[in-house]
């Protein structure tokens, strides 16, 4: 469809970004409405995914040591940020929506909206393709009796609470065809969202200019409902543009671009389980439908409450790849492959890539001799594990290895408290966004001592013990080196009950306006110990259904 008739349309509804988020609000809509016209913006295009774009080069990130690169933490193109996912989809607890200490009064959400939200949790498990959206073993028949490992018990640490795996972990591939048999839906590729058209007194909003990507031409789009899709930093970006759109109010929402949030994730720590390590649940289980899932260390609300800890999860995991000291010539096969620049980068995406390798080329001779000492499994094992992962059709999920000394490193995965440095500026030109992100000492404290509760609680339950890697004197400069996101992006255009506390009300709604909406991991107000990437597809699906019920009462 040429960009004239485009321009000539009146759409019902216009979304800005086609990641998990825009694509599901697409075809969701689409669906629930054949008779109404839907438009879809994509920045990228098919042969200028993975190349230079104008967007991330006008970033300017001011903690290259903990926040990524943008190259590694965004995608241009249909199915946007899927393009490096993993496929991780997990749940967020009812902990997140709940007002603590920790948060100093920041958690601008609550377990209402929670519990609205779970009733699309189907809806969005169909979109991902990971099964029933059962996060918890102890709701599940054939594992509800077992644990982690052969001694562990459950009590103020959980076992059972579950990652599950997408099969489309490439959401423009997965849903370009669903996307052909809508006629009612229209893709156009190669487009930036530029501005919008300030509010009429009732609050609406009518058109959109966007630009050219190539050509530098403005063009006008024409819509009933305006959705801003296009992940954290391009929504903020694009508000902080456009601050005509809070006309209507007072002032901008002060929260808007602030109360930035990721993930800190890293390694500290061994566990080192009693037991029989054949009865150790350390890589993935599948469930009846042969759905990839695997257990996570969890702490309850209540200790999370009485301690005043930030939630977290805690997962088995590999040692260090790049350190020879592990002894497996299948890991070092592994190492040595993700450090070849071609092969390398088809393995893994970049932010994967640098979990593994972490930018270090260390000891080449000693992986070498790892191998040859390993052999023939030094190639049998990475071989095997290549065909299920890149040459099956559900493809195996990650990479954990066997450890006959039932001994596994410790992989971490918290929140971070809203904070208000945490922010994204747009500077004096209008089209760089700089990005202020640091971590706090109560961030960091937090891992410590959740740490020094699961290893008090194996202790006590006689089902093992952590063996740390550093000095404690050291954790807390070591935590603060290793933790590295920017991926996980949330918080800037967060969800609140009104304008002075967030930018969008509880059905995404931009405040100030009656028909521009945010679905993006931007509205969550906390980020949990998960991946955004599934809850914030719920949200998605909960949005269609929203739209589609306002516009039959209208």
């Amino acid at each position: 469809m040429e960009i004239k008739n485009i321009t000539e349309t009146l759409y019902d509804l216009c979304i800005v970004g086609s990641g998990p988020a825009g694509l599901i609000v697409a075809i969701e809509y689409a669906k629930l409405n054949p008779e109404r016209k839907v438009l879809l913006i994509e920045y990228g295009t098919k042969d200028q995914m993975f190349k230079k774009n104008n967007l991330d080069e006008t970033i300017i990130n001011t903690n290259p040591i903990n926040h990524h690169n943008p190259y590694e933490c965004t995608n241009k193109g249909l199915g946007g940020s899927s393009a490096t996912w993993g496929g991780r989809c997990v749940m967020f607890d009812e902990i997140d929506f709940m007002q603590r200490p920790v948060l100093k009064g920041q958690c601008t959400w609550d377990l209402a909206l929670f519990n609205e939200v779970k009733h699309f949790l189907s809806n969005a498990a169909e979109y991902f393709e990971c099964g029933e959206p059962m996060f918890d073993l102890s709701n599940s028949i054939d594992y509800k009796a077992t644990s982690i490992s052969e001694k562990f018990k459950k009590g103020i640490v959980t076992d059972s609470v579950l990652e599950r795996y997408s099969m489309p972990t490439r959401f423009g591939q997965r849903f370009a065809n669903d996307i052909q048999v809508l006629k009612n839906l229209k893709v156009i590729e190669g487009y930036e969202a530029r501005d919008f058209q300030t509010p009429d007194d009732n609050g609406n909003i009518n058109s959109l200019k966007i630009r050219c990507v190539a050509s530098l031409e403005n063009f006008t789009i024409k819509a009933k409902s305006f959705v801003l899709a296009a992940g954290t930093q391009e929504t903020t970006r694009v508000l902080l543009r456009n601050k005509q759109l809070f006309n209507l109010l007072k002032k901008v929402p002060q929260a808007l671009g602030k109360y930035y949030q990721g993930h800190l994730s890293g390694k500290i720590a061994s566990v080192h389980f009693i037991g029989d390590p054949k009865k150790t649940d350390y890589g993935f289980l599948k469930d009846k439908d042969s759905i990839y899932t695997r257990r996570r260390f969890q702490f309850t609300k209540d200790l999370l409450l009485e301690k005043d800890l930030l939630n977290t999860a805690i997962w088995l995991d590999n040692p260090l790849y790049f350190d020879p000291k592990h002894r497996s010539g299948a890991m070092s096969v592994m190492y040595l492959m993700m450090l070849l620049p071609v092969i390398g980068k088809k393995l893994a995406p970049p932010a994967i890539a640098h979990s593994i390798t972490k930018g270090k080329v260390t000891g080449v001779k000693k992986h070498i001799w790892n191998i040859i000492k390993d052999l023939p499994g030094s190639l049998i094992i990475p071989g095997s594990i290549f065909v299920k992962r890149y040459l099956m059709k559900r493809k195996l999920p990650g990479v954990f290895l066997y450890s006959p000394k039932n001994q596994y490193a410790l992989h971490f995965h918290t929140e971070q408290i809203p904070f208000e440095e945490n922010r994204m500026e747009l500077e004096a030109d209008g089209e760089t966004l700089k990005i202020y992100y640091k971590l706090t000492d109560i961030d960091v404290d937090s891992i410590i001592k959740t740490h020094q509760i699961l290893d008090d609680w194996l202790k006590e339950t006689g089902a093992g013990k952590l063996e740390y890697w550093y000095e404690q004197k050291e954790l807390q400069e070591r935590i603060k080196e290793m933790s590295c996101d920017g991926i996980h992006q949330s918080g800037t255009t967060r969800i609140a009950n009104n304008s002075e506390e967030g930018v969008v009300d509880r059905d995404l709604k931009l405040w100030g306006t009656q028909n521009v909406f945010i679905c993006s991991s931007s509205v969550f107000p906390t980020s949990s110990q998960a991946n955004p990437t599934f809850f914030l597809g719920a949200f998605a699906v909960r949005l269609a259904n929203h739209l589609t019920k306002k516009y039959e009462k209208s």
